[in-house]
């Protein structure tokens, strides 16, 4: 499963715990993995899972997000097997039947949600037992140390002590640290599985380091504790308890 959004470039220890969730679901016997992807914007996930053989929802309302995720499905030779809904993530409920989805997303979703807490609730009602809910959020310890890095000391010290991990002018409602994420997923009756960085340094390197070899270091990085809490995003992998 390839993604080649912006979004998703530096995600291959992301891409290697979905894919790893896909084979899970299936050595469980479901021959169609139901994926839901909350905020799903133009496709970047949703097209490579149904590539994958996934059925795929996709809750998305950017109407123009929508028309390029339908072009590229259409594209892609996928589109049977995407259902598109064109509404906030906080009527996920409304359109997904509780326990019915073997893995969930959320990827950039809780930054800017107005009650993060509500869709995280309204992610583990949507799961089902033996499935997983996949978040990626925006990492406050690396936005505090890029901007310390760069001499901007004072937005450094207000994303540190701030409660939300926010500035004047950011376009996020609030950033993540790794206890914080926990603690959030944990309040709405999740397990945490995995916790792993994402884009440790892919933010920061010179332009010329070669490709390949800074994916493999992603890769090998994310688990390492003290690098995945300075990655520019956290990745978790959840489960109801």
């Amino acid at each position: 499963m390839k993604t080649d959004t912006v979004a998703a470039r530096g995600s291959g220890a992301v891409r290697r715990a979905l894919e790893a969730e896909l084979r899970a679901a299936r050595a469980r016997g479901v021959e169609q993995p139901v994926v839901v992807d909350v905020g799903g914007g133009s496709g970047g996930w949703a097209v490579p899972f149904a590539s994958a053989g996934c059925l795929v929802t996709v809750v998305e309302p950017n109407p123009n997000a929508l028309a390029t995720l339908r072009r590229r499905a259409e594209e892609e030779g996928v589109s049977g097997r995407i259902t598109v809904i064109a509404d906030d993530s906080d009527a996920l409920a409304a359109h997904v039947e509780a326990g019915s989805a073997d893995l969930v997303l959320a990827h950039g979703l809780l930054e800017v949600v107005d009650e993060p807490r509500a869709v995280l609730d309204a992610l583990a009602t949507a799961v089902s037992p033996g499935g997983a809910v996949s978040v990626l959020v925006a990492n406050r310890t690396a936005a505090v140390l890029h901007r310390a890095l760069a001499g901007r000391i004072s937005e450094a010290r207000q994303l540190m002590e701030g409660p939300d991990g926010i500035v004047a002018g950011d376009t996020v409602l609030r950033r993540y640290d790794s206890a914080g994420l926990t603690d959030s997923l944990v309040a709405a009756g999740l397990e945490v599985t995995l916790l792993q960085g994402d884009r440790v340094v892919s933010d920061i390197v010179p332009g010329e380091v070669r490709e390949d070899e800074l994916a493999e270091f992603e890769l090998s990085a994310s688990s390492v504790p003290a690098l995945r809490d300075v990655a520019g995003r956290l990745h978790a992998i959840a489960r109801r308890g």
